[in-house]
């Protein structure tokens, strides 16, 4: 399975999390049950650590997301930030760059142009925030 193909069963997964918030070892025994046959160590570890620290990241994206409540942000795009900022803070092998890019790519996929824009524009500021 090539990183794209990982990176996007993990979006799927978190975007499932939107709805359930059920535990990442609930959310991969569902996705069995339905018949996904595994998720390699990179969707385990992104998912892992994107669920693990999910207050973390929701107040970061509170935080850039300048006057938008997570809940006003549609759940493809509050997916893909969770992560990506999963992958820039606590997967050291991947360039936030990498995560940024990919992160727009795949909202582009399943929801808007306005919504890659705006996860963009949070992205941005988080990287930012790290440099200073």
């Amino acid at each position: 399975m090539t990183r794209k193909e990982s990176r996007e069963q993990a979006f799927i997964l978190l975007f499932e999390y939107s709805f359930s918030g059920d535990s990442a070892e609930e959310l991969f025994a569902i996705a069995s049950d339905a018949g996904v046959k595994e998720h390699d160590e990179y969707c385990v570890e992104v998912v892992t650590h994107a669920i693990g620290n999910i207050d973390t990241i929701d107040a970061l994206i509170t935080k850039y997301a300048k006057g938008w409540s997570i809940s006003r942000i549609s759940k493809v795009a509050l997916a893909a930030l969770r992560l990506a900022i999963a992958e820039i803070k606590y997967i050291d092998t991947i360039p936030a760059s990498v995560s940024v890019n990919e992160c727009i790519d795949i909202i582009k996929k399943y929801a808007s142009e306005q919504d890659a824009s705006f996860a963009n524009g949070i992205l941005g500021s988080i990287i930012r925030a790290d440099g200073e």
